[in-house]
């Protein structure tokens, strides 16, 4: 008996604490929040307990053109995944299933460009766009990251786990290495998928350094790179409430798309053994 409740202590103090460091890293996104629904202040509090309102949200949106910005930002993260989706499917297959020489130094590498942070790349990327002259375009946001070293090393995990039977059963009945990937391999790796697409369209939604470098017009610009602009912009007027609004205009879509799929999401990585 001594031990049972021993056991329910245990379980009740990790659950406890394991409650508290997630209300901690939820306090910047509850603050985000109240802050971008209360009335205009300039003092930043701790806890806004002014009337709420939906003007500051109104205010942003018609103040900065966000609407070109939402449509330049899916758009980026759309054509990106779809062009990892096809690269990192194609050398997961070969990873995983084909046998050739240097397999080896083709992990390696991939291992070594996971570790390279992507802002060490900044400059020789922006010279390479720039010989390209395809600088202040869509395509230059996404095109260093066409490839992905993540995204191949987490399918190629996936990929090793189902059965050759099924491989060969298709192969059996005619299909060609094209429709085996296909038929068998993508659609029993669609948690795989929906796990890196998450990854995939959070950073490049979230990402800022690059897109602010290669882009310098509205018709190009990214939500991040319009958001840090309208904070330090007269239309903010040094509102914390503006500024939280414009933030939540951002983050909203991102926050709903992981809970649609966090199940998965999890899923996914633990399933791969990548941490």
């Amino acid at each position: 008996m001594n031990t049972r409740k021993q056991k329910a202590l245990g379980i009740f103090v990790h659950t406890a604490f394991c409650l508290i460091i997630a209300f901690l890293w939820l306090i910047p996104l509850i603050w985000m929040i109240l802050t971008a629904f209360t009335e205009s202040t300039f003092v930043m509090k701790l806890f806004p307990h002014t009337g709420w309102t939906f003007d500051n949200l109104k205010y942003v949106w018609n103040q900065v053109p966000f609407g070109r910005y939402y449509c330049n930002t899916i758009s980026i993260v759309v054509f990106t995944y779809a062009v990892q989706f096809v690269t990192m499917t194609m050398a997961a297959y070969a990873l995983a299933v084909l046998k050739f020489r240097g397999s080896g130094i083709v992990m390696a590498i991939l291992f070594v460009q996971i570790i390279i942070p992507n802002d060490i790349l900044i400059m020789p990327n922006f010279m390479t766009i720039s010989d390209l002259r395809l600088t202040d375009t869509k395509l230059a946001i996404s095109l260093p990251f066409l490839g992905t070293a993540m995204g191949t090393l987490l399918l190629r995990q996936q990929f090793k786990v189902i059965p050759k039977a099924l491989s060969d059963a298709a192969r059996i009945d005619g299909c060609n290495t094209y429709q085996i990937i296909r038929h068998v391999f993508i659609p029993n790796s669609k948690t795989a998928y929906i796990s890196f697409g998450l990854v995939s369209v959070s950073y490049h939604w979230n990402n800022f350094m690059w897109p602010l470098i290669v882009t310098n017009s509205v018709e190009n610009r990214t939500l991040t790179v319009g958001l840090a602009l309208f904070a330090k912009s007269k239309e903010a007027v040094m509102q914390w409430t503006n500024v939280c609004a414009a933030t939540f205009i951002i983050c909203a879509p991102l926050v709903i798309l992981f809970f649609i799929f966090q199940k998965r999401f999890i899923e996914s990585f633990v399933a791969s053994g990548i941490k």
